[in-house]
């Protein structure tokens, strides 16, 4: 049986299909030669799971990604439009954008329709010029440029966590450990979040993809991998 709203399954409990919410917890980080996002992989609708393995790492350039946290749709599209003025911008300068041009572009599309969108971006890239940085931009469309954001509702539980591990100038092993044992802390807390860790590392030598399990060789903070 099929609603306009939603739908209606087996078992009775309507799920709303329409209200689909993703980035229950995701992070971004500076370290020594870049930067490290990581998020986790639940989707929800209410109290449903809608999808356990979503992907919530979006490249919007080469070495440019976003964590989407908030409706799923809004983020996709936001991250879409993005993508495409970052590759006019490439071919138009002949040169690729910088982290910072991102997020304003990020920023300007959360600010200008704040009143619409449920978005929150955590936007993180390496570029020749600058190298390494991370932006965030919660809701409201505010831009914050920080060492590291947290965003999601998994955030509020490793607040202290984070404030505690943190420091500047990690390798990418240190890095790695950080950004899983911050997460795996969200996962085991949050209600929200769950599935497994999904992490990228941009560098001058491109991105990296990584994949783990919350609890897979897990050695504590600032232990690496």
């Amino acid at each position: 049986m099929v609603r306009s709203s939603g739908m209606l399954g087996e078992d009775g409990i309507h799920v709303d299909m329409n209200h689909l919410k993703t980035g229950e917890v995701n992070m971004a980080i500076t370290f020594c030669d870049g930067v490290i996002l990581g998020a986790d992989s639940r989707t929800t609708t209410g109290a449903y799971i809608a999808n356990r393995v979503t992907d919530k790492l979006t490249q919007v350039h080469d070495t440019i990604w976003c964590c989407r946290s908030g409706s799923a749709a809004d983020t996709q599209a936001v991250a879409d439009i993005v993508s495409y003025h970052l590759g006019l911008y490439g071919v138009m300068h002949e040169e690729g954008p910088t982290t910072q041009t991102a997020a304003g572009l990020f920023q300007e599309l959360c600010y200008d329709n704040k009143d619409r969108l449920s978005a929150g971006m955590i936007i993180a890239g390496y570029d020749q010029r600058n190298g390494g940085n991370v932006y965030s931009i919660p809701l409201g469309g505010s831009l914050h440029k920080q060492p590291y954001a947290i965003g999601g509702s998994g955030s509020t539980y490793i607040y202290g966590y984070c404030d505690s591990y943190w420091k500047e100038g990690m390798s990418e092993e240190e890095g790695i450990g950080f950004v899983k044992g911050a997460l795996r802390e969200a996962i085991k807390w949050d209600g929200s979040s769950g599935g497994v860790i999904r992490l990228v590392v941009l560098t001058n030598k491109g991105a990296v993809r990584h994949l783990y399990l919350p609890d897979q060789g897990y050695k504590g903070p600032g232990k690496g991998a």
